[in-house]
């Protein structure tokens, strides 16, 4: 069977930007950033994006163009004979399930917003009814696995027309969709009465913050928003680098999909907290931000349902691309390891995403007494934190060391396919900082994650 590729090099860099561009970028960066000093944050999260991010995900990318496989074959088509790399490939493939054991439910939550709003249901509200909506909606077991089993009929339905015909035809213009609404609610907030007060805070480097929060923190707070933003580790991005040509180099590619993933961080800034300043609520993180201080803007703003109806459209949007994006991992992976067909392997996978994202749903309802990570938490938090705080820095610290040791495929080799085509190439001279440097901070953020 033909190994299929993108039909346009835009297509490769929308989809897999859009992969690595998701709610995080919205509910968690702008109120870290302000919490952290703003702009001062910012700069360093650039230069951890640079240092930390980028390789790590020319390396994802490697693996996948030099075998032309998803990542659990992958391993095998690369690795040294005898070795045993190809045993991540199977733990990258769990922790593409469970990231959407979660995932689902919460890009449940975001279309279920944007037909709220869509249909003015918000009308009328005042802050205790806009808490009560989210409550009642956490509360109802039936709502939310509605909204969940759409994202998963959706999203599996798309990829079973083909990366061509379904994943990139859908994700282009999603994605090009995502960054204009993006553009036209930034503008929308920054020009609100009392909105510059909220760009101050955002974005004008703060020392006495920094003071406040200490310096060793907020390298700390932009080192792991910097990792965790381009979604690596689990071989979701490493399926795109198997569809990729030989035509440009895999760092200059790399640093165009990071450059759009801080573009929408960013960018979410630019909406969230000129227009809470403007109105006087505290930008909050997290579910709370999204699901209750933002309707509450929303509703006292001018037009307030169109631009609740477009706020909402954009999270489902960028929810969506991440979803859509780990789905083509796992059908391509289930295709490769077994040889089966892509309505098939949709099919299959489709019922088992379905299952394994009840838990997360029932979490909050019907299961609600059981609170693994202590009084308050959910089944959602614990698969987050399975995730985020293991599986993705765990994951990372093998592709890397796969690509870097003579033990796996070996840094020459990596380099080589890296270097492949025209554009930015990866200096040869880096080698002792990847191999020796790089390692220790990956495994600095897995050692704080697990506190």
């Amino acid at each position: 069977m033909k190994r299929e590729s993108f039909k346009s090099r835009l297509g490769f860099i929308l989809i897999s930007a859009g992969c690595a561009i998701g709610i995080g970028n919205v509910w968690k960066f702008p109120y870290v950033a302000g919490q952290n000093g703003g702009g001062i944050f910012v700069l360093f999260y650039l230069f951890f994006l640079i240092a930390v991010g980028v390789p790590v995900l020319t390396m994802e990318f490697a693996v996948g163009r030099a075998s032309g496989k998803s990542v659990v074959k992958g391993y095998e088509v690369l690795e040294p004979e005898g070795s045993r790399w190809h045993l991540h490939g199977y733990a990258a493939l769990f922790g593409n399930y469970m990231l959407m054991m979660f995932y689902t439910t919460v890009a449940g939550w975001m279309i279920s917003y944007f037909y709220r709003f869509l249909i003015n249901d918000f009308k009328g509200l005042d802050t205790k009814g806009v808490t009560d909506k989210f409550s009642h909606m956490l509360a109802d077991p039936k709502s939310m696995t509605f909204w969940m089993i759409v994202i998963v009929v959706v999203g599996f339905l798309i990829c079973s027309f083909g990366l061509q015909a379904g994943v990139e035809k859908i994700s282009k213009p999603m994605m090009l969709g995502l960054l204009a609404l993006i553009v036209v609610l930034a503008v929308n907030s920054i020009l609100l009465k009392g909105g510059v007060d909220g760009l101050k805070f955002y974005l004008i480097p703060d020392w006495k913050k920094v003071e406040e929060v200490g310096l060793f923190n907020v390298i700390i707070a932009s080192m792991n928003q910097a990792f965790f933003t381009l979604s690596l580790g689990i071989g979701a991005m490493e399926i795109f680098g198997s569809y990729m040509s030989k035509e440009h180099t895999l760092l200059g590619e790399s640093l165009r999909i990071a450059a759009l993933d801080t573009f929408v961080a960013i960018m979410s800034g630019l909406i969230i907290f000129p227009a809470c300043f403007a109105y006087g609520i505290n930008p909050g993180a997290g579910p709370e931000l999204i699901f209750i201080t933002l309707p509450n803007v929303f509703i006292q703003m001018p037009g307030g349902r169109i631009w609740g109806t477009f706020f909402f459209l954009f999270m489902t949007f960028a929810a969506f691309s991440t979803i859509i994006a780990v789905f083509e991992n796992i059908i391509a992976c289930c295709m490769d390891k077994w040889n089966i067909s892509r309505k098939k392997s949709a099919l299959i996978n489709g019922v088992i995403i379905l299952i394994a994202s009840l838990p997360a749903v029932f979490g909050y309802n019907i299961w609600s007494s059981f609170q693994p990570r202590g009084a308050g938490s959910t089944v959602l938090d614990l698969e987050d934190f399975i995730v985020s705080n293991l599986l993705l820095p765990g994951g990372s610290l093998i592709f890397l060391l796969f690509c870097v040791t003579k033990w796996g495929w070996g840094f020459d080799k990596y380099l080589e396919e890296t270097n492949t085509g025209i554009g930015a190439k990866f200096p040869k001279a880096l080698r002792g900082y990847v191999t020796f440097v790089l390692p220790c901070i990956i495994l600095v953020i897995l050692v704080l994650g697990l506190r």
